[in-house]
């Protein structure tokens, strides 16, 4: 009887046989990809350590038996344990760029990446931005891209996880940006000093209902980077409460709260929040001046 590892030769094979047995389990993609294919292509071609665009040069061409046998364990992870691929091949994407991650961090997936990649126009205007704090950073893949689109800024990337900060160190050193980023362990804001002029978060955002509700693929996930109370608002309403004190004049606070965005808007009703629309997927992410975060919390 013959095994897969010796009737698979290729690339192509390998990436056939992936979406088969993909599409086969029922997985649900949402760590990266959105689609069986998509799946396929990112884990088989990251095992072999080949680029995911203009890689038709290598479909055909045969692998070693160590690699066949690679590939094969992972697909048979992704199906079996429902792992995300992310964490398979120890590495995610966003904005462009590769990221290391583990199951200490979320796996990067953030429609922020949108807004960094316009420069965050229009909102920011002219104003300057020499410090960036991102608030809550997980692997650092949001702070990190922020320090590529204002190459003079400083960043700080917080988190109170010490385990993600290791991760967050690693993605640092990964893009040669130890002179400008810095890891710092905060609960929020508790450690943080100074002002920023843009502050950046992805907080845990997920009530109780919907962690209760996830596809097995998100509980790999740390859960301290998921959960944040009944209403998915607990991590929010600190930040909303303290991030003035932490913004210069004209500042913007960007936050991310996903599904949890109609309890906030009903929770602050006062708070002139501004919501973005994304071309490419994604809700839930609001956006204010320091301005309007003082008028909607009735302060000077």
């Amino acid at each position: 009887m013959t095994r897969p590892i010796d009737d698979l030769i290729t690339v192509r094979d390998y990436l056939r046989y992936a979406a088969s047995r993909f599409s086969e389990a029922g997985l649900h993609f949402g760590h990266g990809t959105d689609n069986l294919w998509d799946e396929a292509v990112l884990l088989v071609m990251r095992s072999l350590h080949l680029p995911l665009e203009n890689n038709t040069l290598f479909l055909d061409a045969r692998l070693t038996r160590d690699e066949r046998q690679l590939i094969l364990e992972r697909i048979d992870r992704r199906v079996h344990e429902r792992k995300p691929v992310a964490y398979l091949i120890g590495e995610a994407w966003f904005m462009g760029m590769p990221f290391h991650v583990d199951e200490r961090v979320l796996v990067p997936r953030s429609p922020m990446a949108e807004l960094l990649e316009t420069g965050l126009q229009p909102w920011l205007a002219d104003q300057p931005v020499e410090r960036v704090l991102d608030l809550c950073t997980g692997s650092g893949c949001i702070g990190i891209a922020a320090a590529t689109v204002f190459p003079d800024a400083m960043v700080d990337l917080s988190d109170v996880s010490d385990d993600a900060l290791a991760v967050a160190r690693s993605n640092i050193e990964l893009h040669e940006l130890t002179d400008r980023v810095t890891a710092i362990r905060s609960d929020v804001f508790d450690q943080i000093t100074g002002s920023y002029d843009v502050i950046l978060s992805n907080p845990p955002y997920v009530d109780a209902e919907d962690l209760a509700d996830m596809p097995d693929e998100f509980h790999h996930e740390p859960r301290l980077g998921l959960e944040a109370g009944d209403d998915g608002l607990a991590i929010a309403h600190r930040i909303l409460e303290k991030a003035a004190q932490h913004l210069n004049p004209g500042g913007l606070l960007i936050v991310e709260v996903g599904n949890s965005w109609h309890a906030l808007d009903m929770a602050l009703p006062q708070m002139p929040f501004t919501w973005l629309e994304f071309d490419n997927g994604g809700d839930g992410v609001f956006l204010l001046t320091r301005e309007a975060l003082v008028a909607g919390l009735g302060k000077s």
